[in-house]
């Protein structure tokens, strides 16, 4: 076999390249090396985990509803005449909302009111005095009948004497005693008569009084402060007593109706908050739980509950539906950090925290938010402390703390 030999110059030549890959190979290995046994100290800032207790919202889907609504009609019968209010305008307690045509009413007072001087003035009353007291004995009703009274005893007297002197027959006697008699029940009846008078005056004042409040009842008034959800009626339509002609909606507050599930029905209590939030609009509106069905639902086992949110811009309205939050209290305490702490990494969660100045990566679970504090329910331990917003961090790095 033959063996083949290089000339000197190329041997030194590749011995020199070779010895310079080593020297570089080392040089790198040694840096890196160096580099990953003595990286950069990053200063972080932590926080110090603790138990806190905090409201726990249950979440319920609901229905707003108004705090009252009403169909309002006429109290008498007429044509409309005037109605000052159509779908979505805002009205006033006292406010007027309809009008009826009045003439025939008007007559009515005129009517009651001439029949009433009628009554006083057969009980010699002045037509337009203020007092309906009658002393029956001064009335020239029963003035009349006790003057006959009186001349009838008279009679009666003379014709006792006469009879007995023999002067006079007996039927003559006979016929004195009887005209008393017709006379006594003359002037009791005046008497009844002066009571029946002051009993019609009684009446007729009544009478004035109701065609007088019928005249009133021709103007319809908004018994609250809301809005008109619907007209039923125009001008110039003949109603009949009770017909309806508007209805109206309280819209400040609402009333916000929840089915609590019966698992978190016994945390929920009267005045505990409630966020509430409804479709296309980002804002969140407060309210307070008002009242508590007294009984579970047998066909869904939920509880019933009406919160009332107050509603004063009005941005909120009647028959939407609302997804709410009610704040009960917690029963335990809880750990909570800031949102900004958890690094999530293909679905994982996760938090870095230090110990001997050293990153420490440990795996959690979270629960619910409030705010920009999150719940951690496994992974952590009272006392710990939590690097706050830890970017790129990662386990085994050495840092220095503040906070």
């Amino acid at each position: 076999m033959t063996r083949k030999t290089f000339p000197l110059p190329t041997i030194l030549s590749i011995a020199f390249l070779l010895a310079g890959c080593q020297s570089d190979y080392t040089t790198s290995a040694a840096s890196q090396k160096k580099r990953v046994q003595d990286p950069a100290v990053r200063k972080v800032r932590v926080v110090l985990t603790s138990l806190e207790k905090v409201a726990r919202p249950v979440e319920v889907s609901g229905t707003l509803a108004a705090e009252d609504q009403v169909t309002l009609g006429m109290k008498v019968a007429g044509r409309l005449a005037e109605i000052s209010v159509d779908l979505g305008s805002h009205v006033r307690k006292g406010q007027p909302i309809a009008r009826l045509d009045p003439t025939d009413y008007r007559l009515h007072v005129q009517q009651a009111n001439t029949a009433l001087q009628q009554a006083r003035a057969r009980l010699g009353l002045p037509a337009d005095g203020k007092s309906d007291y009658v002393d029956p004995e001064k009335t020239a009703l029963v003035r009349q009948a006790a003057a006959v009274l009186h001349d009838a005893n008279l009679t009666r007297d003379r014709m006792s004497r006469l009879y007995e002197q023999k002067l006079v027959p007996r039927a003559q006697l006979d016929d004195a005693i009887a005209t008393l008699q017709v006379a006594e029940g003359k002037y009791q009846d005046a008497i009844e008569e002066v009571r029946n008078r002051q009993a019609i005056l009684a009446q007729r004042k009544s009478e004035l009084e109701i065609a007088r409040q019928q005249l009133a009842d021709t103007v319809l008034y908004s018994p609250l402060d809301g809005m008109a959800r619907e007209r039923q009626t125009s001008v110039g339509t003949y109603l009949v007593a009770g017909a309806p002609v508007v209805t109206l909606v309280r819209i400040h507050p609402l009333r916000l109706r929840l089915p609590v599930p019966e698992r978190e029905a016994g945390g929920v209590r009267i005045g505990q908050l409630v966020r509430v939030g409804v479709e296309g609009d980002p804002n969140s509106y407060m309210g307070r739980v008002a009242r508590l069905s007294p009984a579970i639902s047998e066909g869904n086992r939920t509880l019933l509950i009406e919160a009332e949110v107050p509603n004063e811009s009005g941005r909120l309205r009647p028959g939407a539906f609302a997804k709410a939050e009610i704040l009960t209290e917690a029963e335990k305490p809880s750990i909570f950090v800031p949102a900004s702490s958890i690094v999530t990494f293909a679905g994982i969660e996760k938090v870095i925290t230090v110990r001997d100045n050293r990153t420490v990566e440990k795996r959690v679970q979270t629960g619910r938010r409030e705010s920009d504090q999150v719940e951690i329910i496994n992974g952590l331990t009272p006392g710990e402390t939590v690097v706050v917003q830890p970017g790129n961090l990662v386990g085994g790095q050495p840092v220095t703390v503040s906070r």
